[in-house]
């Protein structure tokens, strides 16, 4: 299996195709990171999850992009200086984009965890035995919530 080779950076036409390409995998990103935060904070989950469909891909090409201009870093300081004080301006601002994203995302998990565990408690106590009263204690032979029927061997 071969490793592919990065791009390499020989003139400013590379330079400026490089940077501009990375920027708009950049901003096309921000795009659907930003539409994927206003679904889930407005609580369309499902119409989160369709409009982040295209975030892995993006994702991708936008770190292969960082990766190659990583590997070029010296020729885009030599060909297109303005280009990388660009990507360092956009990727800031990406940068709190995404955590405001990641920060929504954590949100809406907390809150379903929650949902979830009050749920299952409630469950929960509903199938506890009550005895003859509606504040009598539990039985004390060891019926649990989650305990089955009574089971006895008539081989014995």
């Amino acid at each position: 299996m071969s490793v592919a080779e990065p791009l390499r950076i020989v003139d400013r036409a590379g330079a400026e195709a490089l940077v501009s390409g990375v920027l708009s995998n950049m901003s096309a990103l921000k795009a659907v990171l930003d539409e994927e935060a206003e679904h889930v904070r407005a609580g369309r989950l499902k119409a989160g999850v369709v409009a982040a469909e295209p975030k892995a891909a993006l994702a991708a090409a936008y770190m292969k992009g960082l990766e190659t201009a990583k590997a070029n870093t010296v020729a885009l300081a030599r060909w297109h200086p303005q280009g990388v004080e660009a990507l360092r301006v956009a990727h800031r601002a990406f940068t709190v984009a995404l955590e405001a994203n990641q920060t929504v995302l954590a949100t809406a998990r907390t809150v379903c965890e929650g949902l979830i565990r009050n749920l299952a408690d409630d469950i929960a106590k509903s199938r506890m035995p009550t005895g003859y009263g509606a504040g009598a204690a539990p039985s004390p032979y060891g019926r649990g919530t989650r305990s089955g029927p009574l089971v006895v061997s008539r081989s014995l």
